[in-house]
């Protein structure tokens, strides 16, 4: 089920998902009001960005959250299809907020030290508990 952040869930991991990307998107420089969350398996979340990509002009840049990869900057397409991922962030489900607003600049900036073309499984979904530790920062992979 995808919803307004704002939409209460019964999804036990929802409360510090939102926490966290309250963070991140303050780190972006935008609010809440940017993300929406899909609470299905695996927990995930949009974030819709201001800016655009070099490489696409007149598309809108996203960057994509799940409970399995972590971070990756994306997108959107003309036609209604899946976005276009351009990097993953890679190193870690719940990286600190500056480091993904770092990894936003650098692929905006088309610049290839951070981050991968392809993504990492850092964990399977499920287990709720060790998900909130790892949005909350009480844990590390």
């Amino acid at each position: 089920m995808t919803a307004s952040i704002d939409i209460p869930t019964g999804h036990p991991a929802a409360p510090a998902l939102t926490a966290y990307l309250r963070a991140v998107t303050a780190e972006l420089g935008i609010g809440l009001e940017s993300c929406t969350l899909d609470h299905a398996s695996p927990l995930s979340a949009y974030v819709a960005l201001d800016q655009q990509h070099p490489a696409y002009p007149g598309r809108d840049f996203a960057l994509l959250w799940d409970e399995e990869r972590g971070w990756a900057a994306a997108i959107e397409t003309h036609s209604g299809e899946d976005l276009i991922v351009v990097r993953y962030l890679g190193g870690a489900v719940a990286p600190r907020p500056r480091q993904v607003a770092r990894f936003v600049e650098a692929v905006l900036a088309d610049d290839h030290t951070l981050g991968a073309p392809h993504p990492t499984r850092f964990r399977n979904a499920g287990g709720i508990d060790e998900l909130a530790a790892l949005l909350t920062g009480r844990a590390r992979p």
